[in-house]
């Protein structure tokens, strides 16, 4: 089952999508007014309740972003090596030996099926990276590798839209990364436990249908338990926080020439699993 969050009668409320039906119950969402408060409810919910639950086509729906993170989305630079090596003209020193870290505004999420702003004004490099999410469901710091599991609440898509020439101009990600609408995010979040091993699922991304990542979690220079652990070293997490775990290789920048997104582009990634995130670049 698949945890998302959508638009009924006017307004945004949350539900669960099974066999492409989103199933909601008003007693719930009275209960917990949005998924994020859900998820810091530390409640849970088994397929058998939700069946009993009133339902919609999912296609009948307008799913939303699961939410907005309530700090800024954390996030993980070349923890693939391909994608370290594609951006550095293949030079081996890149492989960062220990995470790159930075962070990315909730003011620029946005759902699946919502416009991508171009920013024409601001950059000309606009990129795409698709990536897995996880997102925390409990609060825990000085966190062990053995323990961060249990601290997972479950796992979404996240797509890393960045502007290359903002992000070499002010030395450093935070403003190439943070331009409003530069964070899709969704379309679900499936629980950890119906995913039996995130360290070993597909990454595409797809630019109009033209395959441009090509990945797997397998791949990762740090695995999510390292990151957790790495992370929540001295620093609290708490439930709903977002990490963004890294991007395989194939993004614009790292083409030969750079391909970067245009307006009209179509930006598609998928996660297996999880799900398709999808939107158009305007």
């Amino acid at each position: 089952m698949k945890f998302v969050t959508f638009e009924l009668n006017g307004s945004d409320t949350w539900g669960v999508e099974v066999d492409q039906r989103v199933h909601f119950s008003s007693e719930w969402t009275e209960r917990y007014l949005s998924l994020l408060e859900f998820i810091r409810s530390g409640v849970r919910i088994d397929r058998e309740e939700v069946s009993g639950w009133e339902s919609v086509g999912y296609e009948d729906v307008q799913v939303k972003a699961p939410f907005l993170p309530p700090k800024n989305i954390i996030c993980v630079g070349k923890n693939y090596k391909e994608h370290a090596l594609e951006m550095t003209q293949q030079d081996p020193g890149s492989i960062p030996e220990d995470p790159i870290l930075f962070t990315k505004p909730a003011t620029s999420v946005v759902g699946s099926g919502e416009v991508v702003e171009v920013h024409e004004k601001l950059t000309s490099q606009l990129d795409y990276e698709g990536e897995l999410a996880v997102i925390i469901g409990k609060e825990g710091r000085d966190l062990t590798q053995e323990e961060a599991e249990d601290y997972i609440f479950g796992y979404s898509i996240v797509n890393d839209v960045t502007a290359r020439d903002l992000q070499k101009r002010h030395k450093q990600f935070f403003k190439g990364k943070s331009l409003d609408t530069s964070a899709p995010f969704g379309p679900a979040i499936v629980p950890a436990a119906d995913i039996d091993d995130p360290q070993y699922l597909s990454i595409k991304t797809y630019i109009n249908e033209e395959i441009r990542q090509d990945g797997n979690t397998t791949d990762m220079i740090f695995s999510i338990a390292e990151l957790i652990a790495i992370i929540s070293a001295g620093m609290t997490l708490e439930p709903g926080d977002v990490i963004a775990t890294g991007t395989p290789s194939g993004v614009g920048k790292g083409m030969n020439p750079p391909q970067y997104l245009k307006s009209g582009d179509t930006m598609t990634i998928s996660i297996e699993g999880i799900g398709t995130l999808e939107n158009q670049v305007k």
